[in-house]
């Protein structure tokens, strides 16, 4: 084919959308159901017209084919489950008396059934839930909603392609099922899964679908050649199948590498492939398999998970690159735009100039949709855009917000001293025992409390200027007062001040540092209705003046019991960031640590016994290749370490990390040098106790007792038995009780019962234990 012809084919298209709506509408109206304020009817109503607004925009945009599946009311990976018919046990019958109802169920859980387990999707911090599997595991197809989300978007003019997450994937991210052994592989199942997917490939080919999307991200991670031969021989049986649409097999977030070859040869009909800088070595390997002849080639060079603007220029040369590899060469962002927020143009309260540097989904859109023009056209077609967009690039490289000579002066000068703890932690927890006197078995939270009506109201109104900043300062203060007292009632032993002046975790912080931009309207999901909007880094940072001193120490006037100071780590507020691209990771976070670090220093001197520097994105920044990883980790740990150096040896650091696959950096966990860390453990059944033990980790450990992340209230004897299967695991001078996560998104009656229920738990346990 000429290069004429492959270009005149180029057409411009994503592989997902965000959900939510301009105003988090989807949000609003699950929430509105579960509490009873909304029928299930209307709940689809509104979800329906938020993809038929989705596909008018991406049509309007100059789109030529819309995705659909995509949209979901919790989580693609959940609705791939309902898919397949791997319902759990427990979950059945509340799925066949109301399927909504059922679903719900399995996401959230309810009082008597607990839910799906859930952890981050891939390096990402969206969290999916996680499907259960056995030996015993039957698939029964169920493809209504895939059907009918197509028949929604062809109904409306739309040219539609229903996107599915792949077989090798879904299987790759599934567990042994409770009471499966731990060492079955859900891979084992492939043939068994293949025909339900061919069920219902047929299903929407019936339906009118030319085209569906196969996403196989995890095969751009380390796969065994066992792993790869099961993909080999599931496209191999897919693609041989009579009935059923082309297949698009798309992955993202890093290279295909030993798999492109592998897809490349297969019987399928195309390949959506990352191009963006984490993965432009696609673009080698793709060469040196000989290309894509006969098929088609989606190309993301638009990255889908930043918000910066793309170098036209050099994504139309990177393109003109790939049209001598494939039959026809389309445009794409990298990866589905679920992970970026909704529109830049609604962020007024950035410089119209700096907004320019941004692009949301609604401008990577447009940006698709010109270098598909571009591609198709010549690039005489779009002089005005690449113009403009040459005129932005210039303009944030040289703006003076990106760099601060003061603050690489002082990162130029870290040394390996200021990264340690000058002490061993064997003379620190004597230090520390000594100062804090706590019993065995000590109860504490991860930090936040709920974040009542009257507090968001508060927050609002001094938004609006409908109060002052003292009357919000005094709501402040009753919440710090109330969570104090109750923590002292219920018999907690190392309390926190409820963390009711912060809005975010990471955007608290970010909008008292320099380098960040904050935003209003930036919303983007993390977990079903639990939506962030994550502030952008766009250069050099450092800290103001003291952040949590003032109410950290207001807290512990109202106490003689220990109140934590509480942080959020270097590599969680890059994370959970928008970061810049135009310097290594490495160095933006040491200039975190280096503003951190005051922080810490400055509540040791306000008399904080205990301060806790939260890293729950560590494990999910981890790099999907193992070759990369030993760099990241040690650039990572060693933010942490320079965060918490400089403190006493009485002072205890400690860390929390959640939703994730510990077992992968235990020894990263071990080389943060923190005296006590906190984790998730609740639905995974203590695993990760057990994965510190088999490690030999040496220092305190609160593994989680209560899952936050249900509404469901565990009880006193619940409670006590994990903490039992945790002892099996950490001796009793080493072990905390805590919740899996903070508590801002739970309720204050659930919230008293739950820890109380705890606490109660913690001193059954304390009794049971030799004298």
């Amino acid at each position: 084919m000429t290069t004429r012809t492959a270009a005149a084919a180029a057409r411009a298209t994503v592989y997902g959308y965000p959900r939510q709506g301009r105003n988090r509408e989807l949000k609003k109206a699950i929430e509105g159901y579960w509490k009873g304020r909304v029928s299930a009817d209307s709940l689809r109503t509104t979800a329906a017209g938020l993809r038929a607004g989705n596909w008018r925009q991406l049509a309007d945009a100059g789109l030529h084919e819309v995705p659909t599946g995509d949209f979901s009311y919790y989580d693609h990976v959940l609705d791939t489950t309902v898919m397949v018919g791997a319902i759990p046990a427990r979950h059945r019958a509340a799925v066949a008396a109301d399927a909504l109802d059922g679903y719900f169920a399995m996401a959230r859980g309810t009082q008597d059934v607990a839910p799906l387990e859930m952890t981050k999707w891939f390096d990402t911090n969206y969290h999916y839930l996680v499907p259960e599997l056995g030996p015993d595991t039957v698939f029964a197809a169920d493809s209504t909603k895939q059907v009918g989300e197509f028949t929604e978007a062809l109904a409306l003019g739309h040219t539609p392609r229903p996107v599915l997450v792949g077989p090798i994937t879904y299987l790759l991210l599934a567990k042994p099922a409770p009471g499966v052994p731990a060492g079955f592989d859900p891979l084992t199942l492939l043939d068994r899964l293949l025909p339900v997917y061919a069920e219902v490939l047929a299903d929407l080919r019936a339906a009118g679908a030319e085209w569906v999307q196969l996403d196989e991200p995890a095969l751009v991670q380390d796969r065994t050649p066992a792993e790869l031969n099961a993909a080999e021989r599931a496209y191999r049986d897919l693609g041989a199948l009579t009935d059923r649409p082309k297949l698009l097999i798309a992955s993202y977030f890093d290279r295909l590498g030993a798999a492109l070859p592998m897809l490349a040869k297969a019987p399928v009909d195309g390949l959506a492939l990352d191009f963006t800088e984490s993965a432009a070595a696609n673009l080698d390997d793709l060469a040196a398999a000989g290309g894509l002849p006969g098929k088609r080639l989606v190309a993301g060079v638009v990255n889908g998970r930043n918000i910066w603007a793309n170098d036209l220029e050099q994504s139309l040369a990177r393109l003109g690159t790939l049209l001598a590899l494939a039959d026809r060469v389309d445009v794409a962002a990298s990866c589905s735009l679920l992970h970026v927020p909704l529109d830049a143009a609604a962020e007024h309260g950035i410089q119209p100039q700096i907004r320019r540097w941004l692009a949301f989904a609604v401008q990577k859109t447009a940006e698709v949709a010109t270098l598909a023009k571009g591609l198709t056209h010549g690039t005489g077609t779009i002089t005005a855009e690449l113009a403009a967009n040459r005129a932005d690039l210039a303009s944030r490289a040289a703006s003076p917000i990106t760099r601060d000579p003061a603050v690489r002066a002082r990162a130029a000068a870290v040394t390996a001293a200021d990264t340690r703890r000058a002490q061993p932690y064997a003379e620190r927890s004597a230090a520390q025992r000594a100062h804090l006197d706590l019993p065995l078995l000590p109860v504490t939270t991860i930090g936040s409390f709920p974040q009542t009506t009257e507090l968001r109201t508060a927050r609002a109104d001094l938004r609006a200027g409908r109060i002052d900043a003292t009357a919000y300062e005094d709501r402040i203060t009753a919440e710090i007062r109330e969570v104090i007292s109750f923590q002292e009632k219920a018999g907690l032993d190392v309390l926190v001040h409820g963390e009711p002046e912060r809005n975010d975790m990471v955007q608290y912080f970010a909008e008292q540092l320099t380098g960040y931009l904050a935003t209003q309207h930036g919303w983007v999901q993390s977990y079903g209705t639990r939506y962030v909007r994550p502030p952008i880094l766009a250069g050099d940072l450092s800290r103001r003046e003291p952040m949590t001193v003032r109410w950290t120490r207001y807290a512990q006037s109202l106490t003689d019991r220990p109140v934590k100071g509480m942080l959020t780590g270097p590599v969680t507020m890059l994370a959970w960031s928008f970061v810049r691209d135009d310097q290594p990771l490495a160095d933006t976070a040491r200039q975190v640590a280096l503003a951190l670090r005051d922080e810490v220093n400055d509540l040791e001197r306000a008399g904080t016994s205990v301060i806790q520097v939260d890293e729950p994105a560590l494990r999910e920044t981890l790099p999907l290749r193992a070759a990369e990883r030993a760099a990241y980790l040690a650039w990572a740990t060693e933010a942490f370490r320079l965060t918490t150096g400089g403190v006493r040896p009485d002072t205890q650091i400690h860390t929390h990390m959640c939703y994730a696959e510990f077992g992968d950096i235990v020894q990263a966990i071990d080389d943060l040098d923190a005296d006590v860390i906190s984790l998730e453990a609740a639905r995974s059944h203590m695993q990760v106790a057990r994965e510190l033990a088999a490690h030999g980790y040496p220092r305190e450990a609160g593994p989680g007792v209560y899952d936050i992340h249900s509404p469901r209230v565990p009880s006193t004897e619940e409670a006590a038995a994990l903490l039992r299967t945790g002892l099996e695991a950490i001796p009793p001078e080493r072990l905390w009780v805590n919740p899996d996560c903070g508590l801002k998104t739970r309720g204050w009656p659930e919230t008293r019962a739950s820890l109380e229920n705890l606490v109660a738990a913690a001193r059954t346990v304390r009794e049971e234990l030799p004298s």
